[in-house]
């Protein structure tokens, strides 16, 4: 018999819009299936948490082989590859990320701000890394309201004992 899960911790490393998102959601699922869940942003995660950055995340064009699975919403074969060269054309990343946020609305994914106020309402933590926010330069004032805290690795450890730890 397997057992169930009982506490999540979340690292989240990448700050574009279609990598903050996977955190998001894991967390969020979590919390509503009364999941104890935290969310621990690091190095470039940190834009997702960040006043001036969290409504500007964009979808990186460039270089992400993934794009194929985009090629539906403009009415192409999910086989048909997303050419790297063509993401390097000003405005393609702005089209990209404007298309998945109107497909996200549609599925009534709420923005990344919206998001992470309500896996906090639910209960959820959101903690900052001390290494990359010293890196960075950034101190708490540079922080979205719900952010919990920031945390040293030793400290997000802790944290996390008896926990799942899943990384996006």
């Amino acid at each position: 018999m397997s057992e169930s899960i009982k506490k999540v911790s979340i690292i989240c490393a990448h700050g574009g819009l279609d990598e903050v998102y996977p955190a998001l959601i894991l967390a969020n699922g979590a919390r509503m299936e009364g999941i104890e869940a935290s969310i621990f942003f690091t190095f470039f995660g940190l834009n997702a948490i960040m006043k001036k950055t969290i409504s500007k995340l964009k979808v990186a064009t460039v270089g992400n082989p993934s794009l194929n699975l985009a090629m539906p919403m403009l009415g192409l074969p999910v086989t048909m590859p997303f050419p790297t060269w063509l993401g390097g054309i000003p405005g393609v990343s702005g089209f990209a990320t404007g298309l998945m946020k109107k497909e996200m609305e549609k599925l009534d994914i709420p923005p990344v701000d919206e998001f992470l106020e309500m896996i906090h309402d639910a209960g959820g933590e959101i903690y900052a890394c001390k290494l990359a926010m010293d890196m960075f330069k950034l101190t708490r004032e540079d922080l979205i309201e719900p952010v919990d805290g920031i945390l040293t690795v030793g400290e997000f450890y802790e944290k996390s004992a008896g926990a799942t730890v899943l990384f996006t």
